[in-house]
């Protein structure tokens, strides 16, 4: 494993032998952990994560605030680096990747679609989602961003600009700009956090056809039990760590695990507090 001094945490923070990849898994994090500064104040992101999740499947992270949601996205995304442990994403191991290696993984292999939809406003519908391409240095297939877009019901709406759609089908184009370039993995951050019941019942229900029709593979964070309930399987985080799992839940099963889940999670800082 490669590292770069001034870039990453020191040696001994780390794996030093990674384990093979194990095969069929599009996402693959083991003993991934994150901390943010040192001594008394440090704070530990992620305690040790361990997660293998097969291609083609749907899976909902949710959590208490401040479980590690976020840091578990961005680190099995590559956007941010852990401070101990691996993750292979397609069976690739990105932890020892450099800056130039990640990005270029990200535009080519991964998707992403955000609650804030991150459009650029002055491109049109059909340049956005064909921004992954350009910016891999990849040839614009304008067939490929037709494809996409008919995917997600826009067949029509390719030279408009975001300003001129709506929220909801701005989030569509979010989608399709995922989508273009058949990345191994789709990582949705709060995808329906902006959206209203109908509309985000949409954006969802292409995200799993996404997996079921095309194969994709979905990681996506949500606060929100209805929509994780599209997912083949919610994971709880819990001060760091995966503290329990659900196959193909209700959204009322869904939200009595998150309120158990939020219960414990207090019960236990108020010991602490206590203590």
């Amino acid at each position: 494993m490669r590292l770069r001094s001034g870039r990453r945490q020191k040696a001994d923070d780390r794996t030093e032998a990674a384990p093979a990849a194990t095969p069929g898994l599009a996402v693959e994090l083991r003993g991934v952990r994150r901390r943010y500064g040192r001594g008394a104040s440090a704070v530990h992101a992620l305690a040790g994560v361990e997660l293998g999740l097969p291609h083609g499947t749907f899976t909902a992270v949710m959590g208490p605030s401040g479980s590690g949601k976020s840091t578990f996205l961005q680190c099995a995304a590559g956007l941010d680096r852990p401070t101990a442990g691996t993750v292979r994403l397609g069976g690739t191991e990105i932890t020892g990747m450099s800056e130039n290696e990640l990005t270029e993984l990200r535009r080519s292999r991964l998707g992403f679609v955000f609650q804030a939809f991150n459009l650029l406003p002055s491109l049109t519908v059909e340049q956005n989602v064909l921004l992954p391409m350009r910016l891999a240095g990849q040839r614009q297939d304008r067939g490929r961003a037709a494809e996409v877009l008919a995917q997600v019901g826009l067949a029509d709406k390719a030279r408009r600009r975001p300003g001129e759609l709506s929220g909801g089908q701005q989030q569509r184009v979010a989608v399709a700009r995922a989508l273009v370039t058949g990345p191994d993995v789709i990582f949705a951050d709060e995808p329906t956090g902006a959206l209203d019941t109908g509309t985000a019942a949409e954006v969802l229900g292409l995200l799993r056809d996404a997996v079921d029709t095309l194969g994709a593979t979905v990681v996506m964070v949500t606060h929100d039990p209805a929509a994780a309930a599209w997912a083949d399987r919610v994971l709880f985080l819990a001060d760091g760590a995966f503290a329990d799992r659900l196959e193909r839940g209700s959204a009322e099963r869904i939200a009595a695990r998150m309120t158990a889940l939020t219960g414990r999670t207090r019960t236990m800082d108020g010991a602490g507090a206590a203590a």
